[in-house]
């Protein structure tokens, strides 16, 4: 797995999520524009990074991490379908659902970078003295309806013609009615749609918890003043 921050930014980021949780004092000092433009830096920084990785070829495909296996309607006669010649139909589709979302991650870097703009004096101060996930849910709250609307036609065309993906949002469209197949899984490109956001969720908030319990490395002027902040 590609680390999506930079040695840079990860301590840009670490820094700051460490001042505010050790000295309130110290950073109290400094201007709400200090925090806030030193939180926006480390996250446009780390969401550059992150695109560019899930985006690359095997970006999802290569990572058992964030792989996106076939639904589990699917997942339970796979075997059953190998054995009935039907092994090459299965791994295309798998091949397909992860190229889709390879190709459709790039769509998602000028929303989060816009959200990271748009982030008031109060979400930074949130995000810094939250959760480990505090930037994490911030995404989510501010960028999955959009990310999902970018996502899905995307998707759509990278699975258009995959014979085994028709058949199957034919009998989970059906299956769903009966509670056989989860609404969730009842249409592969949704499907898929929602594992690629998954995806991307799910780096981000790996590598927001491990910038908060290791704050290593360098950091810019700016963080440096922020840090500076804590010997006061």
């Amino acid at each position: 797995m590609r680390l999506f921050f930079t040695k840079y930014s990860l301590a840009t980021l670490g820094f700051v999520l460490y001042a505010m949780h050790a000295n309130a004092l110290g950073v109290s000092e400094l201007t709400n524009k200090e925090t806030s433009a030193g939180l926006k830096e480390a996250l446009t920084q780390g969401v550059s990074k992150a695109v560019s990785s899930l985006g690359a070829t095997d970006g999802f495909l290569g990572n058992n991490e964030v792989k996106i296996p076939l639904p589990n309607s699917l997942k339970k006669i796979e075997k059953g379908m190998k054995l009935m010649g039907m092994g090459k139909q299965s791994d295309e589709l798998v091949l397909k659902m992860n190229r889709a979302a390879e190709a459709a991650v790039p769509e998602a870097k000028t929303l989060l970078v816009d959200s990271i703009k748009k982030m008031s004096v109060a979400d930074a101060k949130a995000i810094l003295t939250g959760p480990n996930d505090a930037a994490t849910q911030y995404f989510k709250k501010t960028t999955s309806e959009q990310m999902t609307a970018k996502f899905l036609p995307i998707v759509e065309k990278a699975t258009a013609n995959v014979q085994l993906a028709d058949s199957y949002n034919k009998y989970a469209e059906q299956g769903s009615k009966f509670g056989l197949v989860k609404k969730e899984d009842a249409n592969i490109n949704q499907y898929v749609t929602k594992k690629a956001l998954d995806g991307v969720y799910l780096m981000i908030a790996k590598e927001e918890a491990a910038i908060r319990q290791d704050p290593v490395g360098q950091a810019s002027s700016l963080l440096k003043k922020v840090f500076g902040a804590l010997g006061k």
